[in-house]
């Protein structure tokens, strides 16, 4: 097989993926490589990786229950924890029903090919995450990607009553938000299904930090499917799908990775419930988060590169050639800096990017120390 001629034309690209060992992070900082760094690199946005509350709440839980769930969650796998997170989740985003999943790449797997035919269409932003783009691909259905947040694009596709319009509520490589209002308005003028992945802006955006949807004066019952993610915002790792009971009734049927994969083991669950009753109540970190992100990007407004329109804690530096943005990364590296380095595929060919995220964790003193590095590297 030619993995090896593969590899090394990714290599000479400065395309090829490199994995670092990370020895820990503690809040704002990164330990690796015998040093510590300004961790701007990781999705913690709300800083909760590293709660107390957390770590107590999943030490009881492994007491309790034991350290794994021991088996899918329809044979015997699912634990009391697992239903006081899914009560939890559903009360506090106005969901009829929720089901775990152990990662968001795997929901959207089970999502998008347990509801979609040979007779169904799926109308997809092209910046949607991976995840969604390979299930699509993967489903029987018609797959029909339209430019990014594009609504004439969208409308030029649809046709009535033929599947699912997905899209992100905040995109992870380019920090902005979807169009909703018009997502929902087209979806409800055509009769199509409507699904957000709303990964990245649960949490950190809208009432109780309920999302992209709350923060645009919108209401959960009015797309047809949600999920989100408990790696980012909430600190801990796995997903869930939101929606009608008899959505997560079909879905506990048929989504296959729902059904043939062991549950998420209580620790876990019990840390994510921790870290979803402290996101209701986190408008401080919130405000704090949304002071760090006008900070910086009034810092860097004069950089030689652009900065994409972002609100969030996803704040992306274009670069462009994808050797120049992986020698800028090493450089900030030395300064104690850890930003990620994104290039094609991850992003469209000629963007690769520092993808830079803001967490609570962080102090104004290490946006002054990022902003300073940025104007001494570039």
């Amino acid at each position: 097989m030619p993995f090896n001629l593969s590899l090394a034309n990714r290599e000479a690209a400065g395309l090829k993926r490199r994995l670092a060992t990370v020895d820990k992070v503690a809040g704002r900082l990164l330990y690796a490589d015998q040093g510590a760094y300004l961790n701007f690199a990781g999705n913690d946005y709300l800083g909760l990786s590293q709660a107390p509350e957390l770590r107590l709440a999943a030490d009881d839980a492994a007491r309790e229950y034991g350290v794994g769930a021991v088996a899918s969650p329809l044979v015997v796998g699912h634990h009391a924890i697992h239903r006081a997170l899914e009560a939890e989740l559903a009360d506090w985003l106005g969901l009829e029903a929720v089901l775990l999943f152990s990662s968001g790449f795997s929901a959207n797997q089970a999502v998008i090919k347990a509801l979609l035919t040979r007779e169904h269409l799926c109308w997809q932003d092209k910046l949607n995450h991976a995840s969604l783009q390979e299930a699509g691909l993967l489903s029987p259905a018609r797959m029909q990607r339209f430019a990014h947040n594009d609504m004439a694009s969208l409308t030029a596709r649809l046709k009535p009553q033929s599947g699912l319009i997905i899209s992100e509520g905040v995109f992870s490589m380019d920090g902005d938000l979807g169009n909703w209002p018009e997502l929902v308005a087209l979806a409800e003028q055509s009769q199509n299904w409507l699904m957000i992945d709303d990964a990245h802006g649960l949490g950190v955006l809208g009432r109780e930090g309920r999302g992209t949807l709350s923060h645009l004066g919108l209401e959960a019952s009015q797309v047809q499917i949600m999920m989100g993610t408990f790696g980012k915002a909430l600190g801990v790792s796995g997903a869930f799908v939101g929606g009608s009971r008899a959505l997560i009734d079909y879905l506990q049927n048929y989504g296959r990775s729902y059904v043939y994969s062991t549950h998420l083991p209580p620790p876990q669950a019990a840390a994510i419930l921790a870290a979803v009753r402290l996101a209701r109540h986190a408008d401080d970190k919130r405000a704090h988060l949304a002071e760090l992100v006008e900070c910086f990007r009034q810092g860097v407004a004069s950089l030689p590169c652009e900065l994409l329109p972002s609100i969030t804690a996803i704040q992306p530096l274009v670069i462009g050639e994808e050797n120049r943005t992986l020698a800028l990364a090493d450089r900030l590296k030395a300064l104690g800096i850890w930003v990620g380095a994104i290039r094609p595929p991850t992003v469209p060919q000629g963007s690769a990017r520092l993808r830079i995220t803001l967490s609570a964790a962080h102090q104004r003193a290490d946006i002054d120390t990022l902003v300073s590095a940025l104007q001494a590297s570039l």
